[in-house]
């Protein structure tokens, strides 16, 4: 898969795992498709951009004596990924129509 369609795919999966409720690091990673291959040297310069472009935002909680920085999706991270499903569908029917030409060119 092309490496920035990935990049891409992996910040909008973040939000989506977000959305199920807030979480830390670690957690979002096993939370997350496998076939993403998150990891840790991944997932927080992309926890970083959601921060800073104001998608994410981070708090802090004290787990087992030691502070936990979890990250939630604000609403313009939701909106964020409703606006990335609506410009999902204009993906499909391009790529309905490079599936037809590569069709059209066995034949």
């Amino acid at each position: 898969m092309d490496s920035q369609l990935k990049k891409g795919l992996v910040e909008y999966s973040v939000l989506a795992t977000l959305r199920h409720g807030d979480s830390y690091g670690y957690q979002i990673i096993k939370d997350s498709p496998a076939l993403l291959g998150l990891t840790q040297s991944t997932l927080y310069p992309i926890l970083k951009r959601l921060e800073t472009d104001g998608r994410v935002s981070t708090y802090s909680q004290t787990h087992n004596g030691r502070e936990r920085k979890y990250y939630h999706v604000t609403e313009q991270g939701k909106q964020s990924i409703t606006q990335f499903l609506a410009d999902w569908e204009q993906l499909e029917t391009i790529h309905a129509y490079i599936q037809r030409s590569e069709q059209n060119e066995e034949e």
